[in-house]
């Protein structure tokens, strides 16, 4: 079994001592150090709320439209319509890759682990591992549709950017590293963007562990080839559900642990949200029958 296997893996202090045994650059060390004393669990529900969020979302499978997209959702049925940005945005924050990027920049008990350079990694459903993998991530359906795009050019898309996206499964645990899942390679894809900087991953709504609330990892690369290596990433960055979204999808069959979990943790004590998160919220629309549809715009120096 190897260290990172215990139950208590996904403490934030577990959490914190593998980042600081990583080649995490100052900035996310900095930041996990001096949020470590305001992101412990406290009591109370997750929806926490940030001063500086300014996202619109609905939990429902009615219409709902948000700056940058069009949105409308019926029961059963969802369409997402991204128009490309024009003008100013705000680069997405740096942040952590966190203890299980699968990206070649640690190791598990095997030795380093890189799914980047494994044939099948680039594919748009992560619910099923690949390879000589097997293995199937149950839970809630879950699209999730990025649009990439570039700061440095007006935000005009960035065409042809490649997205490498990874997350626990509903039960916390990372595929490649968590114990009983470390021959797994679910909950973990890279997908080229399209003219408009459009990337679509098809996976299951991640459950919530111990100190941090529900959250999803992406790499951002400056093409698909250049994918292979995480030397080659132009940002590091996570993002964050709504917590009404969360607490619908908890109350479901095997979210169980997820319920308590998110009950002590809130945006505004998390160690990565605590200082805002109004670029890495979602907007999000469905139901926990037919699946969520989450949308975010992505804003790169590419």
């Amino acid at each position: 079994m190897d260290s990172h296997d215990d139950h208590h893996e996904h403490s934030l202090a577990a959490d914190l001592t593998a980042m600081l045994n990583l080649n995490s650059d100052r900035r996310q060390t900095l930041r996990w150090l001096l949020a470590g004393a305001s992101a412990l669990p406290v009591l109370g529900c997750g929806g926490g709320s940030g001063s500086d969020s300014s996202t619109t979302t609905t939990t429902s499978s009615t219409s709902t439209t948000t700056t940058g997209s069009t949105t409308t959702g019926t029961t059963g049925t969802t369409t997402t319509t991204t128009t490309p940005t024009t003008g100013s945005c705000s680069v997405i924050p740096e942040e952590t890759g966190g203890p299980y990027p699968g990206d070649g920049t640690n190791s598990n008990s095997s030795g380093v682990v890189n799914v980047l350079t494994q044939s099948g990694v680039v594919r748009s459903d992560i619910r099923s591992s690949f390879g000589s993998a097997s293995g199937t991530a149950a839970g809630v359906l879950l699209t999730i549709k990025l649009q990439i795009v570039n700061a440095n050019n007006n935000c005009a898309a960035l065409a042809n950017a490649a997205v490498y996206l990874w997350h626990c499964d509903r039960d916390g645990n990372y595929s490649l590293y968590s114990s009983g899942v470390t021959n797994q390679n679910y909950l973990r894809g890279v997908q080229e963007a399209d003219s408009s900087g459009n990337v679509t991953f098809t996976t299951i709504f991640p459950g919530c562990y111990s100190g941090r609330v529900p959250h999803v990892h992406f790499e951002v690369y400056p093409t698909l080839a250049k994918a292979n290596s995480a030397a080659n990433r132009i940002k590091t960055s996570q993002f964050t559900f709504p917590v009404a979204t969360c607490n619908e999808v908890y109350a479901t069959t095997g979210y169980s642990a997820s319920v308590k979990n998110m009950a002590a943790i809130s945006l505004s004590s998390d160690g990565i949200f605590s200082d805002g998160y109004s670029l890495q919220m979602v907007s999000i629309t469905g139901n926990t029958t037919d699946g969520y549809v989450a949308t975010l715009t992505v804003a790169v120096n590419g």
